[in-house]
């Protein structure tokens, strides 16, 4: 290296002008080295902090893909490759995260931790001693002007000698500070140079192991794997460009071929109405009665399942049950605002539907199809062969529907004329709705105990009389398959505390053998919507749900009349799905209702508009408050009970006073009459006569003697 500029210590004494020159020199020099320094530290603790980030990256992303088999995709969840292959990838990631750890500890040692003691030491200690040479240089001038300006009397020697005592310090401390900051500008020149080639050569060393550490790691299988996967991905990405060009070929016909059917209403002679359809979806406008004369419109998706016609509002996960159009009748209606609109009957006539399609060919469509399933032609094997035959003469599927009595007893097919593929159709609001073997060829033991029938309905069956006589007296209570009755006085529940509504859902019960965890209400929940599923029944009771602290209600939200009512008491557990919020039940235990005696224990399970949890919360919190207010009831009860007895030992008391008293009374009244009384004579000569009540008192008083005597 070439020599090293210096400067003279030996000229620290003289303080020439030309060494102040010079000295101007090497502090320019320390500025510019401090500057660059600090532009230099920051660019390697950039590197240093990239480094860091890049294995804290590397691990999280070795982490993620150990966790891929974890995952819950709802697509390809099961590609056991993939998840092998990312595995794999983990390992090497992980290893080359365990790489970049050493790099950074490295770097931290070899790079940063020179520059750091360089910058916040070395160039420190430079600015240090340029204030304190500084402030010992201008010490030394003031003593110099004031030793320049003493007097020449002789009188001054004292202050003469304290001048020149500080002319003594100051120099010598100027000169020793000087002596040491030209030390440290001399060895700066040394440091300047150590400061910026060992963190260099530090990162270059920290590199060449982590390469080498990488290379050590990074063997032959590795490469071998790494060429597999290469060429895995190149053989998906030539499948995808495959599927790419399939999938735009066939937008290419599909735009070609419904291309009329953009159209909203197309020409029928262009685009034909297929009558023969058994199964049909799409969009249609339903008409929902807003009050007594106007109605809305709600566009929503429909489509038939079975013999059920369904509909999905955008958004919804599932369908929900419109109504059974097995043997219902359609036809084509005017609607004063509307085109293009048909009518669905229900069987009964107790359900009437108006729809609007978007065509004229939708609608003649949704026609036919609805007719064909209405007359169960979906049942067959081959039930579009069997609609073409049924309707090769028919141009426009409406159904006549004279009475609805006369079509359901002559339309309606007996239960052994059912083929056994058919599905169980849903029953009317007037009977339950039970799960039975005999409705589908699927069991139901793999779901539902043996011997346990579900029920799906809370509405059990009225006779005609009953049903009469409910009409004639206006609110009459109707039965229910539980037993309870309807229309509990309003009375019974003015005095509760509590009183919170919910609207509930009904979705079937069923007899379970304990209570003793919510998981048997989450196996009820699991059990009902399978049956349910099984056997496509989609009508669910709507309810009102009135939690009291006195029971429970579940009452009908049109007559108001209580359908169910269940005592709080029997209410053993609540709960709600762990998942789906919205679903609840609970579990009622009674002591009584079977001949052994052994308690029945029956789950409800119930769908609500709220969160289920709330629900069980007030169920709880009506528990909580009748379980206080029964303590209070029975503290109360306890303090009455001691209260008559107090009054009862008064009473007591009192009596047990009486008679002492009455018996000293007796006691005097035989010592006053046990004394002898001489006659008093007049004084005329005649006896004295006594009253009649000191004669009375005198009986009693031998009376009582003498029973004393008997006594005694």
């Amino acid at each position: 290296m070439p020599g090293i500029d210096k400067l003279p210590i030996e000229e620290t004494f003289e303080d020439s002008p030309q060494t102040r020159s010079l000295l101007g020199v090497f502090e320019e020099d320390a500025a510019a080295i401090s500057k660059y320094s600090q532009q230099l530290f920051q660019a390697m603790h950039r590197i240093y902090d990239a480094q860091n980030e890049l294995s804290a990256a590397t691990h999280l992303t070795s982490k993620l893909l150990k966790e891929y088999e974890k995952q819950r995709f709802p697509l390809c969840c099961d590609d056991e490759v993939m998840s092998s292959t990312l595995q794999q990838f983990a390992k090497v990631i992980d290893e080359l995260s365990s790489c970049h750890a050493v790099l950074s500890t490295q770097l931290a040692d070899a790079m940063m931790f020179p520059i750091t003691q360089f910058k916040e030491r070395d160039l420190k200690e430079i600015l240090t001693l340029k204030e304190v040479f500084q402030i010992a240089s201008d010490d030394h001038d003031m003593a110099i002007n004031r030793y320049s300006r003493l007097s020449k009397r002789r009188d001054n020697e004292k202050v003469k000698g304290e001048v020149m005592e500080d002319v003594y310090t100051a120099r010598k401390k100027q000169h020793q500070t000087m002596m040491h900051y030209f030390t440290a500008l001399n060895t700066l020149q040394y440091k300047k140079k150590m400061s910026l080639l060992e963190p260099l050569l530090g990162y270059m060393q920290a590199q060449i192991s982590f390469f080498k550490l990488g290379s050590e790691n990074l063997t032959q299988q590795w490469e071998d794997f790494l060429t597999g996967i290469g060429t895995s991905v190149q053989n998906v990405r030539r499948e995808m460009a495959g599927e790419v060009d399939v999938m735009q070929q066939t937008i290419q016909d599909m735009e070609q071929a419904n291309d009329l059917l953009y159209m909203p209403d197309p020409d029928l002679s262009l685009v034909p109405v297929n009558r023969n359809l058994t199964r049909k979806a799409g969009y249609l406008n339903t008409r929902n009665k807003t009050g007594l004369v106007s109605s809305s419109w709600e566009r929503q998706y429909f489509f038939t399942q079975g013999g059920n016609l369904m509909s999905q509002a955008r958004g919804d996960v599932a369908g929900g049950l419109v109504m059974d159009i097995d043997n219902c009748s359609v036809m084509a209606v005017d609607c004063e605002d509307r085109r293009f609109c048909f009518q669905i009957t229900s069987f009964d006539g107790k359900k009437v539907a108006i729809l609007q399609a978007e065509s004229r060919k939708d609608c003649e469509e949704w026609i036919a199809t609805i007719n064909n399933i209405s007359k169960r032609i979906y049942l067959s094997e081959n039930p579009e062969e069997i609609a073409a035959r049924v309707n090769q003469s028919a141009l426009e599927a409406v159904t006549p529907s004279p009475s609805f009595q006369q079509r359901h007893e002559s339309m309606r097919p007996s239960t052994q004329g059912r083929p056994p593929a058919a599905r169980a159709s849903s029953v009317s609001s007037a009977g339950s709705e039970t799960a039975s073997p005999a409705l589908s060829v699927l069991s139901l033991d793999a779901l539902v105990a043996p011997n346990t029938p579900i029920q799906f309905d809370i509405i059990s069956p009225v006779s005609e009389e009953d049903a009469g006589q409910a009409k004639a007296v206006g609110l009459g209570r109707r039965t229910n398959p539980f037993g309870e009755s309807g229309g509990t006085p309003a009375e019974e529940s003015e005095g509760s505390i509590l009183h919170q509504l919910f609207i509930a859902h009904f979705l079937g019960c069923m007899e379970v053998k304990n209570a003793d965890s919510s998981d048997i209400i989450y196996e009820t929940m699991r059990q009902i919507l399978a049956a349910r599923a099984i056997h496509n029944i989609f009508r669910m009771t709507e309810s009102h749900l009135l939690v009291t602290c006195e029971c429970l209600k579940l009452i009908d939200p049109q007559t108001q009349i209580t359908r169910l009512r269940f005592p709080l008491s029997s209410v053993v557990l609540c709960a709600a799905h762990q998942e789906n919020k919205r679903l609840f039940g609970f579990v009622l235990q009674t002591a009584e209702g079977r001949v052994d005696g052994r308690p029945i224990i029956v789950c409800y399970i119930f769908e609500s508009n709220n969160d289920g949890e709330k629900i069980c919360d007030s169920v709880g919190l009506a528990k909580q408050i009748a379980f206080h207010s029964e303590m209070d009831r029975k503290a109360t009860e306890k303090k009455k009970e001691q209260d008559k007895a107090k009054e009862k030992q008064q009473e007591e008391l009192s009596k047990q006073k009486q008679i002492e008293k009455d018996l000293e009374e007796q006691s005097r009244l035989i010592a006053a009459f046990s004394r002898p009384t001489p006659l008093a004579a007049g004084t005329d000569g005649q006896f004295l006569v006594l009253s009649n009540s000191q004669s009375e008192d005198s009986v009693a008083g031998v009376e009582g003697r003498e029973k004393g005597e008997s006594e005694a």
